[in-house]
């Protein structure tokens, strides 16, 4: 078979969509010798870009992409470009779209299109404006072409269907991975090297994740300052990710903590998993997530999890992390209260949480769809 992925995505690597594309792109390659894949990046290609040299790239990336969302008629900017794409006239068995929208001009004999979410009809004060208006102009036009629509979870399986009206025979559900050649327990010197490069403390609280309304700061930080101050005074908080957007309070209240509360911006997967080693407990209080790679990650790097009680994450976490309401500051608080205060609880979750870690690979995920493409061809 001729198999296309739009990677496209890739070219923006920091971002969620962006590494679930390239580690899909990356994993069918390796475990399938029986086909060929080709790579679309406004052109078509048989090579994988490698990840690895954009990370230096995504801090601005970052602010680019905040200066474009303030321009007037950015919308009309992406149909016009989207037009004038290359897509020259070849013909493919299976078009793989992992970023919800199918392009028209890509031809294919079966469409298959990964859905991570709804949040974008069902929140769309959490997104971006141009977001929103380019998915509800696209998404439910393309969505119809799709042979197969494959979900990161059942939750979002169980909106597709009663929220949504989807037919159940179009649908399958495929988990995400973790890189745990990246994610993993890492020798003390290496962690305090990377720490001492962020100027990070002995003892954090640590959140990953874009500064934005569905990862749910603002609670986050309610949380933080009803913490005893004793707490406080011995563990900072410190919030790692992009800059994100509708996010100007959260960002004023950070800049006059920053005694305490330590923003570090974007940081590249190999130096995120060494944080990761050295937070003292990880927090995602997020009102919503289809999947959640981040609790993962933490998980594979031996610290304990706190995760909201919401959305797929009790799905995703299992028994591996302690819950917490969202909706409810001081629920956060106590959460991350008892995880400080008692090292046989942060020793529990830790040895839950790697366990449970072991189950998401990208190697299942690239099997997983490979054996849906074998279905409808």
């Amino acid at each position: 078979m001729r198999i296309l992925i739009n990677t496209l995505a890739i070219l923006s690597s920091g971002t969620g969509i962006g590494k679930c594309t390239y580690y899909i792109a990356k994993k069918l390659k390796e475990i399938d010798n029986k086909n060929s894949y080709y790579y679309y990046y406004g052109y078509y290609s048989q090579k994988i870009l490698d990840i690895r040299k954009f990370l230096f790239l995504q801090s601005t990336l970052d602010k680019f992409r905040k200066l474009i969302r303030k321009m007037p008629f950015v919308f009309w900017f992406k149909k016009l470009a989207y037009y004038f794409m290359i897509t020259e006239k070849f013909e493919f068995d299976i078009y793989f779209e992992p970023n919800f929208v199918l392009l028209e001009k890509i031809k294919a004999k079966r469409r298959i299109v990964f859905v991570y979410d709804f949040s974008f009809d069902l929140y769309p004060e959490w997104h971006p404006d141009d977001r929103v208006l380019y998915l509800r102009e696209n998404f439910w036009r393309s969505i119809k072409r799709a042979d197969r629509v494959i979900l990161p979870s059942n939750f979002i399986y169980e909106e597709a269907v009663n929220k949504f009206n989807f037919e159940k025979s179009i649908l399958r559900i495929v988990y995400l991975g973790v890189d745990q050649d990246i994610f993993k327990k890492y020798p003390t010197d290496l962690v305090e090297k990377v720490c001492k490069k962020y100027r990070l403390p002995k003892n954090f609280i640590l959140f990953v994740g874009s500064i934005e309304p569905r990862k749910n700061l603002r609670n986050l930080l309610l949380a933080y300052e009803l913490l005893p101050p004793y707490i406080k005074n011995e563990f900072s908080l410190v919030l790692v990710g992009f800059s994100g957007w509708k996010n100007e309070n959260i960002m004023k209240i950070i800049k006059k903590n920053q005694n305490r509360i330590i923003y570090t911006g974007y940081v590249p997967e190999n130096e995120l998993a060494l944080i990761y080693n050295k937070a003292s407990v990880f927090v995602f209080p997020s009102f919503y997530e289809g999947f959640g790679l981040p609790p993962l990650e933490a998980m594979a790097c031996g610290c304990p999890v706190i995760v909201s009680n919401t959305g797929s994450l009790p799905e995703i976490c299992g028994n591996a992390a302690l819950y917490c309401n969202p909706y409810d500051p001081q629920d956060i608080a106590k959460a991350i209260y008892e995880l400080i205060k008692s090292e046989d609880f942060r020793n529990y979750f830790i040895e839950k949480g790697l366990e449970r870690v072991k189950f998401f690979l990208w190697d299942k995920t690239a099997e997983g769809i490979l054996k849906i493409m074998e279905e409808i061809l």
